[in-house]
């Protein structure tokens, strides 16, 4: 069902819709995971590719990151650097598998020079113990494989806001949101390239920080979490969770005073503590929206790749045509 209620909305958007090609110019962002905590297969951990120019970032690095990179054919080590917006374990938890097996010889990984890390701080703490947990298999892979002891060095830099990245053209601002009172900082990016841009919310409540950094932007990448009105009355911890997320009304009135040229949910949270109770569908969080934005909009979905030049071009996986 949530398919074919992707598909009907196209029709929502002013968008274009491309064949695979090549993509030259502009900014190309692919959504590797649109996920939350919650173990689906059809939607691993959060995590965002961006392909600029020659620049390769990665935002969070959730469940699975390794496996959807490979299923793009794009080995680890092509990755320039990795953004963190917050710390919490979903936003994070594929950062040991991307990182090593990035490393290891075969086509998918081979890195061999140290791998750039921004994030809040704590970053640094997280990049020494996990060096320290896997001690053991790196000593071990030095000696055995024969692979370049750089290629498992980690950069990590603790960042603020402001510009954070700027490299061939590419330029990374990175913008305080708002998470929840206990967790601070939590960031959200823009990436400009070649007079284009892309933003990335990051984990928020409805942000008037996440708008002034906005304005202007081609497409905006935002958080959404919903849950049905009759959970929220009896759980405590749906109201928690709702609380620190955006909701598709709220998000809607995001959309409505930056009007990008395409609104892209990612990071779907359809909760529901109580197996009495059904968490809502995309239909709903889409019919919620609507009540306060009207311009084009896309529920993201992993490996949906969009393409920001001239036009904004969407491309959906196969499987979801």
């Amino acid at each position: 069902m949530e398919q074919s209620i992707l598909r009907g909305m196209l029709g929502l958007s002013l968008i274009l819709f491309t064949s695979a090609t090549t993509f030259a110019q502009g900014l190309k962002v692919t959504l590797l995971g649109t996920g939350s905590p919650i173990p689906l297969v059809e939607r691993f951990g959060p995590s965002t590719l961006v392909e600029a120019g020659t620049e390769k970032l990665l935002f969070d690095c959730g469940r699975g990151v390794p496996i959807r990179l490979w299923q793009l054919k794009i080995p680890s080590h092509e990755v320039s650097a990795v953004f963190f917006t917050h710390l919490h374990s979903d936003h994070v938890a594929g950062f040991p598998d991307f990182w090593l097996t990035g490393w290891l010889p075969p086509p998918f990984g081979q890195r061999a020079t140290p791998l750039q890390v921004y994030g809040p701080i704590g970053t640094q703490d997280m990049m020494v113990n996990l060096r320290k947990a896997y001690a053991a298999d790196i000593r071990i892979r030095i000696a055995d494989e024969k692979v370049p002891p750089q290629g498992a060095a980690i950069l990590a830099h603790e960042i603020t806001e402001g510009v954070v990245y700027e490299r061939n053209g590419v330029k990374v601002t990175a913008f305080d949101v708002d998470h929840g009172a206990l967790i601070k900082p939590a960031f959200g990016y823009r990436v400009d390239y070649g007079g284009h841009s892309v933003v990335l919310s990051g984990d928020t409540r409805f942000s008037e920080n996440l708008i002034r950094f906005s304005k202007g932007t081609d497409v905006l990448l935002h958080e959404v979490a919903a849950a049905k009105p009759e959970l929220l009355k009896v759980s405590g911890d749906a109201q928690r969770i709702i609380g620190h997320h955006t909701t598709p009304e709220d998000a809607g009135k995001v959309f409505d005073r930056v009007k990008p040229k395409l609104a892209v949910y990612t990071h779907i949270v359809l909760l529901t503590t109580d197996p009495a109770i059904s968490a809502p569908t995309i239909e709903d969080v889409t019919s919620l929206t609507r009540k306060t934005y009207s311009g084009p909009l896309e529920v993201g979905q992993d490996l949906m790749t969009i393409e920001v030049g001239a036009t904004v071009q969407v491309r959906r996986p196969p499987s979801a045509r």
